[in-house]
């Protein structure tokens, strides 16, 4: 292949020859996804701290390419996997040295300033528990399928399911009116 050519192999592919030994192989996926993982981070921390964390995103991903489910051929649902639990490890170390200013301890006010929309919306999508609030903002925000959030997750398809059902119904309670902003949410990703 040349280097004008654009490289087709998919992110299970980059994986495996990346775990036999093709180091350009894990930067390809790198250069994929990295807007995509940092958005992630940036949404919910800041980009300030993002940026460490992103670092951190590639580290262990470096170190468990190698268990990778290769009948997944987009690894973006298994890299926000990844990015989600760098960031709950980093919030939890923080709760524990308390060192971090109060706005890293939480991620929601990041989450709240990135949102747009009327002030109904962001009420009630911050009342929801957090596991609904995480398959809801990974398939509205970040555009995965429900099969997809649910890899990122760590959790079956169905429980994703459900869960994005029940924030779903919780937002619309909540919000005034035909036609308004409860119509993003049922924009959601067909499965390919």
């Amino acid at each position: 292949m040349s280097s004008s050519e654009p490289d087709v192999r998919s992110d299970a592919e980059l994986l495996g020859w990346s775990v036999a030994g093709d180091v350009g192989s894990f930067t390809e996926l790198v250069r994929r996804h990295e807007t995509a993982v940092y958005r992630f981070l940036a949404r919910r921390v800041g980009p300030g701290l993002a940026e460490d964390l992103l670092a951190e995103v590639w580290m262990a991903a470096f170190q468990a390419r190698g268990a990778y489910d290769r009948s997944w051929p987009n690894a973006r649902p298994w890299l926000f996997g990844i990015a989600r639990n760098v960031l709950r490890s980093a919030l939890r170390k923080a709760r524990r040295t308390e060192l971090a200013a109060p706005a890293a301890l939480d991620p929601w006010p990041a989450v709240d300033d990135y949102i747009d929309g009327a002030v109904v919306v962001k009420a009630a999508v911050r009342g929801l528990p957090a596991a609904e609030r995480d398959v809801l903002l990974l398939v509205v925000w970040e555009e995965l399928t429900v099969a997809e959030a649910a890899v990122a997750l760590g959790v079956p398809a169905g429980t994703a399911r459900s869960r994005l059902h029940r924030a779903r119904l919780a937002v619309r309670e909540r919000l005034d009116g035909p036609g308004g902003a409860g119509r993003v949410l049922s924009a959601e990703r067909k499965e390919p």
